[in-house]
């Protein structure tokens, strides 16, 4: 039985949420610390994209698509905040942006945790159970 791609994505993205969660937190975290530069993760349309399978080619003659490049979330650093610049001690942490997307990672995982449920529950419906 194959697996169900639903199920792979929510569980690809609640692994980018919780990561991203740790870094907003870090940032959070040292928004007194001198010379802390924010940091953010790539955003999670990169990470599908380097996580595609292309369908197989099954004729010689079929057009081949890219081969799957590593679905690694990487951690930069952030671009420098307009409205806060970069304070005097060389922090480049606005903590305003920074509990925004707290909020932001919260409410895409109460998406992504009702969509996976919704699903399951759609396919015990399905199964007679």
């Amino acid at each position: 039985m194959q697996s169900i791609q639903l199920f792979e994505l929510a569980s690809k993205q609640a692994e980018w949420l919780s990561i991203r969660q740790q870094v907003v937190s870090t940032n959070i975290a040292n928004a007194n610390t001198p010379k802390f530069r924010a940091q953010d993760v790539t955003p999670f349309q990169s990470v599908l994209e380097s996580s595609y399978v292309p369908m197989a080619r099954t004729n010689a003659g079929h057009i081949a698509g890219d081969m799957a490049g590593s679905d690694r979330i990487e951690v930069k650093d952030e671009d420098l905040n307009n409205e806060i610049g970069e304070q005097e001690s060389g922090n480049t942490v606005a903590v305003a942006s920074e509990l925004s997307k707290s909020g932001e990672i919260k409410r895409q995982f109460e998406l992504n945790t009702q969509l996976v449920k919704a699903f399951h529950n759609m396919m015990l419906t399905a199964l007679g159970k």
